[in-house]
């Protein structure tokens, strides 16, 4: 907690803001409640408070590597749905955007001013790329992007 120029908590933000996969486990002799607390609400690993044993300290890095592991696996996958979504053509993303939204194939095409077959073809291709087949899916994926349900639907 006590470094020359910078706090932990400061560090620990700094940390979480370039690299969020990173775990952090806190070292100090100097530790009290609300600093602790305010620590792992920021995400830290553990907390730990000079005298601390082997085993407690081993615990920590353990807990801190399958978490680590953990993110970046999710990180990893978000990256490759972002890159499967991207790979759509805008129509296929319009199309997919209605859809998540619950829109029947003849309301997708009424707004987007095309025949419910091209809506069927560009929602099977969006699907192929999307790797999926199950109309859920594009419920939760579009989720998990963040996209907007912005389209007036």
């Amino acid at each position: 907690m006590s470094l020359p120029e910078l706090n932990g908590l400061d560090l620990q933000a700094r940390i979480a803001g370039d690299r969020a996969e990173t775990p952090i486990i806190f070292i100090t002799g100097y530790g009290d409640v609300p600093t602790t607390v305010g620590a792992m609400k920021a995400g830290a690993v553990e907390f730990l408070t000079k005298p601390f044993g082997e085993e407690e300290l081993l615990g920590a890095i353990e807990a801190a590597l399958e978490r680590s592991r953990g993110t970046v696996g999710e990180l990893i996958g978000l990256r490759a749905l972002r890159e499967r979504y991207d790979s759509l053509s805008r129509r296929a993303r319009e199309v997919m955007d209605l859809v998540v939204t619950g829109l029947l194939n003849k309301q997708v095409g009424f707004k987007l001013g095309i025949s419910e077959i091209t809506v069927k073809a560009h929602r099977s291709r969006m699907m192929e790329k999307m790797r999926t087949a199950s109309l859920a899916a594009p419920v939760k994926m579009s989720a998990r992007l963040g996209l907007g349900t912005s389209n007036g639907a």
